[in-house]
């Protein structure tokens, strides 16, 4: 198969997005990359199938710059393999990516490529929910054990780290969702690194990836994204990693669950790599100005929000290893539940749900929605009261959205 065009390594990485892996030849003279909806490709001969089956399989290794022949779309495509291309230098330590069809997809994937039975994980709370599902429901029960601690007790974290038995992973949500706390990247991961078998520490950058945070810089093995979120508005996830190999390895088990990301999607979220950092800084922006301007309001407990932190060490995490606070932040209101729904029903211009990352305002209410299946015991861990309503930040004038969060509040 052809090779795409070599860019310069020197280039910036607004510009690798738009060049790097993509050679217009191979599609047509097309400037930006076509769609390849086809399910099977033809090969030039015999030998080249048997040699594509026998790279994809792991039975050889393909040579330096070679990439293994099309086969079929559940293997790889070409949209696809654009896309890892093009999005690599959004994260800085970054040598291969590994696109699939969902978040919850990137991280079991990534996960199920290192936990065996009888070994354990390590993971700050709060976590994604569906996260904690998966290693509560469905690996626990393979022998596969689940060590919590708190999001903020770096001291706790470094111990349990030190005393799991056969530790697989180390899995960091940071900033946590949905109360922002922040977890040192490098601490962790220089604590791991102690072990005489390393686990693989794994970063869910969602929040504040890849413009305002960089795990793979600080120590960690895997960034992985929830891309439907800043960077796709589209149900797709990402799997970042430092080491090659460990991508040819999730690429492996992406065959066998059959969950990678159709060229449909792929088309539509490279086309949107370009403009990540433009909205995400416009994100950031308003929610700063609107998250500082409410903190005073009588009807407001708290908010969670990082250039609101009042503890030391978060702030010394939050200036060590984020670029920008964000377009996330968590109202605490004085009323409990009561006073967090009348606050969501009167909001005009943000919506009712329970994504984030778009460019529109969104708020929701995490004990009864996305947080709903976790125990009490583990809300009260986490700090997500019933008095808490998560909201992203969109591109909208933030002058509008005060407004409306204003009126909101008033009217509770």
């Amino acid at each position: 198969m052809p090779q795409p065009k070599d860019v310069s390594s020197a280039l910036h990485p607004p510009t690798e997005v738009l060049t790097r892996g993509f050679d217009p030849m191979l599609s047509v003279g097309s400037a930006r990359p076509a769609v390849f909806r086809t399910s099977t490709y033809v090969f030039a001969s015999p030998e080249a199938a048997e040699r594509a089956f026998a790279i994809v399989g792991g039975k050889i290794q393909p040579e330096p710059g070679e990439r293994a022949d099309l086969i079929y779309s559940r293997i790889s495509h070409p949209n696809a393999e654009i896309l890892e291309d093009q999005i690599v230098p959004l994260e800085p330590g970054a040598q291969a990516a590994v696109v699939f069809n969902s978040g919850m997809a990137a991280i079991m994937t990534a996960i199920l490529a290192v936990a065996r039975p009888a070994s354990s994980i390590i993971y700050t709370n709060p976590l994604y929910g569906g996260t904690i599902h998966f290693i509560h429901d469905f690996l626990e029960p393979f022998g596969v054990k689940g060590i919590e601690v708190p999001a903020g007790k770096g001291a706790a974290l470094h111990e349990a780290i030190r005393a799991a038995e056969n530790p697989a992973v180390v899995f960091l949500e940071t900033p946590a969702n949905p109360t922002l706390i922040m977890t040192d990247i490098r601490a962790a991961c220089e604590v791991a690194a102690a072990r005489s078998s390393p686990p693989l520490v794994m970063v869910d950058n969602t929040f504040l990836g890849p413009a305002f945070q960089h795990p793979l810089t600080r120590g960690a093995d895997v960034a992985l994204y929830s891309a439907t979120k800043f960077l796709g508005d589209m149900i797709c996830g990402v799997a970042l990693v430092k080491d090659p190999a460990f991508a040819v390895k999730l690429r492996s088990l992406r065959v066998m669950f059959g969950n990678i990301l159709q060229p449909d999607e792929c088309w539509m979220l490279d086309s949107r790599l370009c403009t990540v950092h433009l909205r995400m800084n416009r994100q950031s922006k308003n929610a700063q100005r609107i998250a500082e301007a409410l903190a005073g309001h009588p009807q407001v407990e708290k908010i969670h929000y990082p250039t609101l932190f009042k503890d030391f060490e978060q702030i010394r995490i939050r200036d060590a290893q984020c670029l920008y606070p964000g377009s996330l932040f968590s109202i605490v209101l004085n009323g409990g539940r009561r006073a967090a729904f009348d606050f969501l029903r009167n909001l005009k211009i943000a919506r009712d749900a329970v994504s984030l990352g778009g460019v529109e305002t969104l708020a929701c209410h995490p004990k009864t929605t996305t947080h709903a299946s976790c125990s009490q015991q583990e809300l009260d861990e986490a700090g997500i009261v019933d008095g808490l309503v998560r909201v992203s930040v969109g591109i909208e004038d933030w002058r509008d959205l005060l407004t409306d969060f204003e009126r909101a509040l008033d009217a509770v």
